[in-house]
């Protein structure tokens, strides 16, 4: 009987707290700045060196490069395709890329989905992810034309 009672005081104590329930679609929760959500790949600083593969425990991540045309010795990409059915969203990839051609983004929104085919990304739409972190691609492009100033 006491534990009935305990459990009802532990119900009645959050009973009359403040709610922090939100309506998910109307309002979203700001993530933390080191939130790994779905990733943003840029192409142009790709150098197809596989490390990305490499490094993911789980086999999701299938990059194929050519030849350039112009340098036998450089790879061009050529696919870039993650399958989030099955990323554990680990960072390792990021964390290898000499380049930093693939980051975490802040996003999280596309995770879920009732069709399995909407979670294989391809290069097209994880380039085109505009926003990740805290800020977006143009204070990056900023940041970088003030460090070359210097």
């Amino acid at each position: 009987m006491f534990r009935l009672l305990k459990g009802f005081g532990v119900t009645l104590k959050f009973f009359g707290s403040k709610k922090f329930t939100i309506l998910y679609p109307d309002e979203k929760v700001e993530m933390p700045e080191r939130f790994r959500g779905i990733h943003r790949f840029f192409p142009d600083k790709c150098i197809v060196c596989n490390m990305c593969v490499n490094a993911c425990p789980t086999d999701v991540i299938t990059l194929t490069g050519k030849p350039h045309p112009d340098n036998p010795k450089k790879k061009v990409i050529d696919t870039y395709n993650i399958d989030f059915q099955g990323c554990i969203l680990c960072d390792f990839c990021t964390e290898v890329c000499p380049t930093a051609a693939i980051v975490m983004t802040a996003r999280y929104d596309n995770l879920s989905s009732y069709d399995r085919a909407n979670h294989f990304k391809d290069i097209d739409w994880l380039s085109s992810n505009e926003v990740y972190g805290n800020y977006t691609i143009e204070e990056e492009v900023d940041e970088d034309e003030a460090g070359e100033e210097k």
